[in-house]
């Protein structure tokens, strides 16, 4: 049976990369069809709006004032302006037919190239499982959800978080006590707390989502609208080994972010007015005298005069996907995953449009990655928690150090989203290729950024 099934999943994956490239060459054809030579020019108008737009949003938020103004407007009269241009000129149907098409390319290559699953075991039912609930998180759900009861009637210990309580301290009681499982409901800065109890002491973890964004949860696959439903794996679940990321000695379960997003979180206002935080901090963040300069070390790798860096528990597919937005692909690859920037000026920030080539954007995976800054200190947003830990910050990962047990029926997909690496999708699809790897080797630069 096993032979047999995996004789279909190497069919299916030659089947992609060969859908991968036939619609690869069709997004290429379509406007050289239509417009012969002249698609090239039309494809130089395109990428000109993009790089305007990107200075655009540049000026938006490194300065103030005019230059702001401006800004926000050249962002959004750039692409107007292109797709006005394209309509005129009958471009536009066969543009975006192009853009259907390149989408479906890549979408097929990821997923020809997506590496197999661990297969999650049936989990044995807790005999005293401890359940710490926020009862103030994503706005009063634990109360909205009547998670206390549910949670006793499956039998549960349930604790109410009312502000002042010590969480680790609470989990390793309950371990204690002989919990034999720990769960939270909450968000993700209390997850990881007690995470990181569970995986220290090898108890089952389960994920509650009663926070507000709740991304572990997401990528997990849980149904964050019904958080009730998690408790299922109380009962009838399944178990699966994901890692943890530290950064020092703080545990995280999505991510360690340092510099411009990490000093905007540590601003007072920002829990009360987000947007006004962030855009009265930005300028002198990123152009300024409180520039942070970061510096990195990864393996051989070596990289300074960082704005901003975002160190996961699992790299993320895309820093911006608009389909899959802050998603991973796994959470159980044993590696970080790092992603960083540094625009300083307008030809950078114009730069943009070219991904990884620009030299302002650096994406990379590795085991480990040491932050070290100008200061002795440096703010560190963990899980969107502010932190301060003196430099240089070491971050790691523990593979496989967390049982998390899920719900044997989650709604959420799991996703299949390698970077689409067109050498090797080529190989597959000519079957040459039959053994799949997941992603570059530790330190080595990520094609897909």
């Amino acid at each position: 049976m096993g032979r047999h099934q995996n004789a279909g999943a190497r069919t299916g994956s030659v089947l992609r990369a060969r859908l991968a490239l036939l619609a690869l060459l069709c997004s290429i054809l379509v406007p050289l069809l239509v417009a012969g030579l002249r698609s090239v020019l039309w494809a130089l108008v395109g990428i000109a709006g993009l790089a305007l737009a990107s200075v655009g949003v540049w000026w938006t938020l490194a300065h103030t004032g005019v230059l702001r103004v401006l800004g926000l407007v050249l962002s959004v009269l750039a692409p107007l302006t292109v797709l006005s241009l394209y309509s005129a000129s009958g471009m536009l149907g066969p543009a975006l037919l192009s853009l259907a098409l390149w989408v479906l390319a890549v979408a097929s290559a990821r997923t020809a190239m997506a590496p197999p699953r661990a297969v999650a075991e049936r989990a044995e039912a807790p005999h005293d499982p401890w359940i710490v609930m926020n009862p103030r998180s994503g706005g009063g759900k634990v109360e909205r959800f009547g998670l206390v009861a549910k949670a006793r009637a499956a039998g549960a210990r349930v604790v109410l978080l009312d502000g002042h309580q010590d969480v680790v301290a609470l989990a390793r009681q309950a371990v204690a006590e002989g919990a034999d499982l720990l769960a939270v409901a909450g968000g993700d800065g209390t997850q990881a707390l007690v995470a990181e109890v569970a995986a220290r002491h090898d108890v089952p973890f389960v994920v509650i989502p009663a926070g507000t964004r709740n991304h572990f949860a997401l990528d997990l696959g849980l149904d964050r609208d019904d958080p009730a439903a998690a408790l299922e794996a109380l009962t009838d679940g399944l178990e699966l080994r994901v890692d943890l990321g530290f950064a020092a000695d703080r545990v995280f379960v999505n991510n360690a972010s340092f510099g411009t997003y990490a000093s905007v979180v540590a601003d007072p206002a920002y829990r009360d007015a987000k947007l006004h935080t962030t855009l009265r901090s930005l300028p002198g963040l990123l152009t300024g005298e409180d520039a942070p300069g970061l510096r990195i070390r990864a393996g051989p790798t070596r990289v300074g005069a960082l704005q901003a860096l975002l160190v996961s528990n699992n790299p993320y597919l895309r820093a911006v996907d608009s389909a899959r937005p802050g998603r991973r692909e796994r959470l159980d690859s044993g590696q970080l995953g790092v992603l960083g920037v540094r625009v300083s000026n307008t030809a950078q920030a114009a730069r943009l449009v070219r991904g990884a080539r620009s030299g302002a954007v650096m994406r990379l995976r590795a085991d480990e990655v040491v932050v070290d800054a100008d200061t002795a200190d440096i703010a560190v947003g963990i899980d969107g928690e502010h932190v301060v830990l003196p430099t240089p910050v070491v971050c790691r990962t523990a593979p496989g150090a967390l049982r998390v047990h899920v719900p044997r029926h989650r709604p959420g997909k799991p996703l299949t989203g390698a970077p689409a690496d067109w050498p090797r999708v080529a190989r597959l699809a000519r079957g040459r290729l039959f053994t799949h790897q997941h992603g570059p080797t530790p330190t080595e630069p990520d094609p897909g950024a």
